[in-house]
């Protein structure tokens, strides 16, 4: 045995042989913790499952002090399956708000009137049309006239949500419910997919929940989840990128396990192949929709990019990797800018098949399809580029083999992108995303202030408002969340928190490059699941560790469930402007905390 270093007390060694230091602290109760297993380590096990639950499973003691004895077969299911039914449950809970009275307000509010009419056009014609000036009164007259004309029109959003939002209209016709109906359902799915990202990220079916309920009662997901906006579906496929990158990463850290046989293996670890990861297949299919609904999903590949590649240099150190960075750049960088980036264009350059396959005929086209037909395909001078403006090349060149309509559409893209930075036109609900965190001003959707006897009003005045803001105490809770998870990133090296991060950073981050830009509170939808996943972390974190003292996780479990309450019961308060129900002037006034929220 080693003799004790200089300063360290001397002492016999105690049952278990420890001497010095060790010896004295085991005397007051410390156990050092288990170092875990590079398996354990590479891929924390699930806390249950059908493969993990056993299937004789003891009762609880919770239930059987409250008087309660499941019979066993119906509880060992219950603890098997608890990762699908908790999730289930809270989805359908945030399901049935989203879809009670989906067709109220019963009329166009905000952009709807853009995107469900180009919806229309996108089923009818392959390509966006424009519209009768007086098209949303007939649309919602009775009988309806749906006045619909075959000439393109300039659109600045490519056209995967607006092909998603006309599925409902094609289910249900042209109308509220039909424009708003998938919008909600995929709202409904992003919960579940949430407390399954949730329960995989912490290791715990519990927070699993708690992250679905705190997202099923967010006001700002709830109010883009009834509306026929882009910006939700955005969210959704960002969401879905997230949980196939999470696949990915457990599928092929056990991968690696299995390769390893529990011993580190340096020269094993720096020549392995990774295999075929379908996962992060998904993940950049994703990507690409998200591209495909809106241009700030772009943004995600870059990031998420880089997340899946940090994600396999730390499974290579784990591995015994010696040059986990050298290995990672050579072996594993290449092949995720493939998967991610190169798929997504892929997939964003087939959304406009439509486009594509329209007629190069001026006028029975899509917008600009004839635009190369005849014209030399000389390259730009000047490049407009993210971060750096416009920029000139420092020569051209010939690209007349490029295909008419992929020049066509390039064309196009750069009029799209030039709309898209220059719009500067003021609007008084516009903010900055300094801002955004703090909902410091929410949008207004709809708002109309009836007065006695009118539209149900029972006061002098009223007031029926749709506001797209978040729940506030969620948001401050997810606020303080974030900071902890600066802090478990930097100072604890928390894989988990830093994916958090990182998925806020790729839904908030690049709106800093265009703070001149009229933009909106409700682009901060993209990244609510991420707040909230900051938010579940605080709850976890409140609770404590699985091997803390019975009073510190009675306490914590008190104080976290007070928080998840508190958010619920203002979720509930602030409902009747997230529905635009009617409600005294004086009870509107009070729900108006700050002066920009008016």
């Amino acid at each position: 045995m080693p003799a004790p270093r200089a300063g360290e007390p001397q002492g016999q060694e105690d049952e278990q042989g420890r001497t010095g230091w060790a010896a004295l602290l085991a005397g007051f109760g410390y156990r050092a913790p288990l170092r875990p297993t590079v398996a354990a380590r590479l891929v924390p096990p699930m806390p249950d499952g059908p493969g993990v639950t056993p299937r004789q499973v003891p009762p609880s003691p919770v239930l059987l002090r409250a008087g309660i004895r499941l019979p066993d077969p119906l509880w060992a299911f219950l603890c098997r399956w608890a990762g699908w039914l908790g999730p289930l449950g809270v989805a359908l809970f945030g399901g049935l708000l989203r879809f009670w009275h989906l067709g109220r307000p019963g009329g166009v509010i905000f952009d709807e009137t853009y995107y469900a009419k180009d919806a229309y056009a996108l089923w009818q014609h392959g390509y966006e049309t424009n519209w009768a000036d007086n098209a949303n009164s007939q649309i919602l007259g009775n009988p309806q006239v749906i006045p619909y004309k075959t000439d393109p029109a300039f659109i600045v959003h490519p056209p995967v949500g607006k092909w998603i939002i006309g599925v409902g209209e094609q289910l249900f016709g042209m109308h509220p419910l039909g424009w708003r109906f998938m919008v909600a359902l995929l709202g409904t799915v992003s919960i579940l997919m949430l407390a399954r990202i949730a329960r995989r990220l912490f290791r715990s079916t519990l927070l699993g929940c708690v992250a679905g309920l705190l997202l099923s009662v967010d006001g700002l997901h709830f109010v883009m989840s009834r509306t026929a906006l882009l910006d939700l579906i955005v969210m959704f496929w960002i969401l879905a990128a997230f949980g196939f990158l999470l696949l990915d990463r457990d599928r092929t850290r056990a991968r690696i396990a299995r390769l390893l046989d529990e011993v580190p293996d340096a020269a094993r670890a720096h020549r392995m192949k990774l295999g075929l990861r379908p996962y992060r297949l998904a993940a950049g299919v994703c990507v690409g929709l998200a591209c495909s609904t809106k241009w700030s999903g772009m943004y995600v590949a870059a990031f998420f990019g880089l997340l899946t590649v940090f994600w396999d240099l730390g499974a290579r150190r784990v591995a015994g990797a010696r040059r986990p960075v050298w290995t990672t750049l050579r072996r594993d960088t290449l092949p995720a800018f493939a998967s991610v980036v190169l798929v997504s264009v892929v997939v964003y350059i087939s959304s406009w098949s439509g486009w594509l396959a329209s007629s190069t005929v001026p006028g029975k086209g899509g917008y600009g399809r004839d635009w190369a037909v005849g014209r030399h395909g000389l390259s730009s001078e000047f490049v407009s580029l993210p971060f750096l403006g416009k920029v000139r090349m420092p020569f051209q060149v010939d690209l007349s083999w490029v295909p008419e309509g992929l020049r066509a559409l390039w064309h196009y893209h750069r009029q799209m992108y030039d709309f898209n930075v220059n719009l500067h036109s003021p609007h008084m609900y516009q903010s900055n995303p300094w801002s955004w965190l703090v909902l410091g001003r929410p949008v207004s959707f709809y708002y109309e202030s009836p007065t006695f006897g009118q539209s149900g009003c029972r006061a002098g005045q009223c007031a029926s408002e749709v506001l797209a803001i978040g729940t506030p105490l969620l948001w401050w809770a997810g606020l303080i969340g974030l900071v902890y998870c600066l802090y478990r990133w930097v100072l604890r090296r928390d894989w988990r928190a830093g994916a958090i991060l990182c998925g806020l950073g790729a839904g908030l981050l690049p709106w800093f490059d265009y703070q001149a830009r009229t933009i909106f509170l409700f682009y901060a939808v993209a990244f609510v699941p991420f707040v909230v996943l900051a938010a579940t972390m605080l709850v976890g974190a409140l609770i404590g560790p699985a091997g803390a003292s019975y009073e510190r996780r009675l306490v914590g479990g008190a104080a976290a469930g007070v928080l998840v309450l508190l958010i619920v019961w203002n979720f509930l308060y602030f409902y009747p402007l997230y529905t635009g129900q009617v409600i005294p002037m004086q009870d509107w006034r009070s729900r108006m905390w700050f002066v920009s929220w008016i």
